[in-house]
C-alpha cells in the first residue's frame, strides 16, 4: 500500500505561479516513477510530467518550458513548479507513483484554477 498526499493547489491569476508537492509513504519500491496528471471537465486524465528515480523527465507538450518536475528521493516527495499559468491549465491535478513491476497509486487530487 502506498499513500500520496498532495498540497499546493489553489486559485491564481493567469501568468502566476504555483508549486505542487506530493509526499509518498508506504511500500515504495526502489525502482519507481512519480508524476503529475491532470483532468479538466470534458477531458480524460492526461500526463503532465513524470520523473524516474534517476531523474529522467517527460513533459506534455502543452507545459514544456513552463512547468518543471523534480523529486527528492530521500523524502519520497515529488514537486511540480508551474510558471506562466494559463486558464487552460485549470484542472484537478493528481500525483501518481508507479512501482516498477507492480501497481500504480494515486493521490486524492488538488484543484488548480487559473483565472483571466
Amino acid at each position: 500500500q502506498v499513500q500520496l498526499v498532495e498540497s499546493g493547489g489553489g486559485l491564481v491569476q493567469a501568468g502566476g505561479s504555483l508549486r505542487l508537492s506530493c509526499a509518498a509513504s508506504g511500500s515504495i519500491f526502489r525502482l519507481n516513477v512519480m508524476g503529475w496528471y491532470r483532468q479538466a471537465p470534458g477531458k480524460q486524465r492526461e500526463l503532465v510530467a513524470s520523473i524516474t528515480i534517476g531523474g529522467r523527465t517527460d513533459y506534455a507538450d502543452s507545459v514544456k518550458g513552463r512547468f518543471t518536475i523534480s523529486r527528492d528521493n530521500a523524502k519520497n516527495t515529488v514537486y511540480l513548479q508551474m510558471n506562466i499559468l494559463k486558464p487552460e491549465d485549470t484542472a484537478v491535478y493528481y500525483c501518481n507513483l508507479q512501482n516498477i513491476g507492480s501497481g500504480a497509486y494515486w493521490g486524492q487530487g488538488t484543484q488548480v484554477t487559473v483565472s483571466s
